[in-house]
């Protein structure tokens, strides 16, 4: 029995070992790589197949499930040095995040929705929420000791990050989201088409929502770009440190997310016709849970390695 109940710890163990959560992530990330660009470039006159946009959710869902996953492993460890708080705000956030993705994907793929808010807009909200407190939990446990120039770099990249969003957003802003030439029957067969689809609750939900999408695409603009100053911040802070390596993944998770929350909005505001999601640039949003996920496991893993070397010294 004992021998049982060893093999079956070590084997936990090996599968949820820093090295193979790392390669899983990067084996993941490089699948979905290829299958975005394999597959996003549909054939002229053609949309995306259906399978493909299962696939992107495939890959997507899972990643942020797994970093959410990971995430809590270091919430319920007290060896974390940035502190639990830090960790159980990003996992919360991720798996909000996943919530959103699967909300959204029965409005997109079951009942052929595409309105401007849904009920996955309140899970996303969530999730920037949960993933901004925790990452400002990890800026204000240190102190910022930024050197003139490194001020420099994070004025910089806020007043870019805002400039983008704001070219980014402004056609949404302004009313030029929908094109002045689609008809009024055209409007009203869509109507049609996703009523019978889609249940009566789903459609009220949509109508009710419906007066708060500016307000809402007004905060996920500052939510990106506050998200951004912050992993600016936190790179610039952890640079050269001893858990340099964890946070850097982590600001290259949130400049991901970045990228990826800018495409959706410019194809979405810009694009004729209803956008389509799927698009090449949309990987981004896997790269961002696996990037979370890399930034975990290797502060997990330094963690719990100082600490059992600081116990090996005492002890000898």
């Amino acid at each position: 029995m004992s021998s049982t109940s060893e093999k079956s710890s070590t084997l936990t163990k090996s599968l949820f070992s820093a090295q193979t959560i790392v390669i899983t992530g990067l084996i993941w990330g490089v699948l979905a790589l290829l299958f975005f660009l394999l597959f996003s470039v549909p054939l002229p006159g053609e949309e995306l197949p259906f399978w493909y946009s299962v696939g992107t959710y495939i890959f997507e869902l899972g990643a942020y499930l797994l970093a959410s996953i990971v995430c809590f492993r270091n919430w319920q460890s007290p060896q974390m040095v940035s502190g639990r708080n830090v960790w159980m705000g990003i996992g919360l956030g991720l798996l909000f995040y996943f919530i959103a993705g699967v909300v959204f994907g029965c409005w997109e793929l079951l009942w052929e929705l595409d309105p401007d808010v849904s009920l996955a807009d309140i899970f996303y909200i969530f999730s920037y929420l949960f993933i901004g407190w925790g990452m400002t939990l990890a800026v204000t446990s240190k102190r910022l000791n930024l050197e003139f120039w490194q001020w420099g770099v994070l004025a910089g990249v806020a007043v870019a990050g805002v400039a983008l969003a704001i070219w980014v957003a402004e056609p949404s802003f302004f009313g030029i989201l929908y094109s002045p030439d689609t008809s009024v029957l055209e409007e009203v067969d869509i109507e049609e088409v996703s009523a019978n689809l889609a249940p009566s609750w789903v459609l009220s939900i949509d109508q009710k929502l419906e007066p708060f999408a500016y307000s809402i695409n007004l905060f996920y603009v500052i939510a990106d770009v506050f998200l951004l100053i912050i992993a600016t911040a936190l790179l610039l802070a952890f640079w050269g440190g001893r858990f340099s390596q964890s946070w850097r993944m982590i600001a290259a998770a949130t400049f991901s997310l970045y990228i990826a929350d800018m495409y959706f909005k410019w194809s979405d505001s810009r694009i004729e016709g209803d956008y389509e999601s799927g698009g090449l640039l949309e990987v981004f949003f896997v790269f961002t849970a696996i990037l979370f996920g890399i930034g975990a496991v290797l502060e997990y893993d330094i963690s719990t390695r100082s600490r059992q070397s600081r116990r090996r010294r005492s002890s000898s």
